[in-house]
C-alpha cells in the first residue's frame, strides 16, 4: 500500500480556496504559503503535490543568482 502524500491536505485546501475565490491566487496567499511550508519540510520528490512548487522554487533560484553563477 502506498503512503499518503504528506502535502495532500494543503493541496486540497488550495483547490477549495481557488474555487471559492474564482481562481484569484491573490485571495489564497495564506493557503499557498502553507503549501510551500509543507513542501519545504520534505525531500524533493516525496510529495507529488509539491511538484509545481518545487519547479517554482527552482525558477526563483535561477532568477536570484548573481549573473556569474547563472547557467
Amino acid at each position: 500500500m502506498s503512503q499518503k502524500d504528506p502535502c495532500q491536505k494543503q493541496a486540497c485546501e488550495i483547490q477549495k480556496c481557488l474555487q471559492v475565490n474564482n481562481y484569484m491566487e491573490s485571495k489564497c496567499e495564506t493557503v499557498l504559503q502553507e503549501m510551500r511550508k509543507c513542501c519545504a519540510r520534505y525531500p524533493k520528490g516525496r510529495s507529488i503535490c509539491c511538484s509545481g512548487f518545487e519547479k517554482e522554487e527552482r525558477e526563483r533560484e535561477k532568477t536570484h543568482r548573481p549573473a556569474h553563477q547563472k547557467e
